[in-house]
């Protein structure tokens, strides 16, 4: 760990990540919301961020919070190898009897219920073609806290993507589950935060594709569909100008309006690399070289735009 992250660094991750989970969530009122300024009207009715009190009944945390603190959970018992496996499988599993309210995406409930946690194999499930959503993404930003030191990049991308093919075998899915898990280890190094894409596809990418390959499950399906995840933050690093070195072009790209800086570029963010992007678009480019953004345009920018809100705002917190 860095020296300037402390325990109570840990502390605040995980729960500033649940209170951007809440306020992102708004009891089920403003995820998949798609309008932005409608969302902020709303804000504004409430008195703004400054006068909300995320607490129950009426700021519940979803999905996004219950299985990132079962990810957690196992990975803070000790365990290692197939033994964690099986725990984290089995937490899943109780996390998504908690699920009341909360709307857990369709390829977590299917791979959770594939799940058997405590036989041979039982932490693996059938490829799903379709299994290409952010719900692993969104709960394994701990897996950095557990291995934030740039020497532990194996076990962070070995943890990462077995657990999130538990219910994300898609690379898609899972790579999403890599990326939250990298950067928030990024983010404890304090590693700029305009290098993260970079040491996604050049560093990470690479191992997870030979650690995949090596574990011999549903190889030929993995490999076939595995391009779309890198192609696509490819396009991104380029298109926001941070493919060349390690400068960002700031303000180069940016729309202008309110209306538009909240809205993420890409559809409403269903898919991993889309939400994980659309965290470091809206995130990066109003964060100044060694500055840092105050918690209200932390929400305003990563919590609050269109789209899946809770679970962009669920990373964004954390890191």
């Amino acid at each position: 760990m860095d020296r300037s992250a402390t325990v109570e660094h840990y502390k605040a991750a995980m729960l500033l990540s649940g209170v951007g989970d809440a306020l992102g969530y708004r009891n089920q009122l403003w995820e998949y919301n798609e309008s932005g300024p409608a969302i902020h009207q709303e804000l504004k009715e409430l008195g703004g961020l400054k006068n909300i009190k995320a607490e129950l009944p009426d700021w519940p945390v979803s999905d996004d919070t219950v299985l990132h603190l079962a990810t957690a959970e196992g990975l803070a018992t000790g365990k290692t190898g197939e033994e964690l496996l099986h725990e984290v499988a089995a937490r899943y599993v109780e996390g998504m009897k908690d699920m009341d309210g909360r709307k857990p995406g369709p390829s977590s409930i299917l791979g959770v219920s594939q799940l058997k946690p405590g036989e041979e194999g039982g932490y693996r499930v059938a490829y799903n073609p379709e299994g290409t959503g952010c719900g692993a993404a969104m709960r394994s930003m701990c897996i950095g806290l557990r291995y934030p030191k740039p020497d532990q990049l194996l076990s962070l991308v070995a943890v990462a993507v077995e657990t999130g093919r538990m219910t994300h075998p898609h690379p898609t899915g899972f790579l999403g589950a890599v990326a939250s898990a990298l950067f928030t280890a990024y983010a404890v190094q304090r590693r700029p935060i305009t290098t993260w894409g970079l040491g996604l596809i050049n560093e990470a990418c690479p191992i997870a594709k030979n650690f995949a390959r090596g574990r011999g499950y549903a190889v030929e399906e993995t490999e076939r569909d595995w391009g779309y995840f890198c192609d696509k933050w490819q396009w991104y690093l380029d298109m926001r100008g941070i493919s060349n070195g390690w400068v960002l072009r700031f303000g180069s790209t940016l729309p202008n309006g309110p209306a538009e800086r909240r809205r993420p570029i890409i559809s409403a963010c269903r898919r991993a690399e889309d939400l994980v992007a659309t965290y470091v678009w809206l995130i990066a480019p109003r964060c100044p070289p060694g500055g840092r953004l105050n918690w209200e345009e932390l929400i305003e920018q990563s919590g609050l735009p269109r789209g899946d809100s809770d679970s962009t705002a669920v990373i964004a917190c954390c890191c």
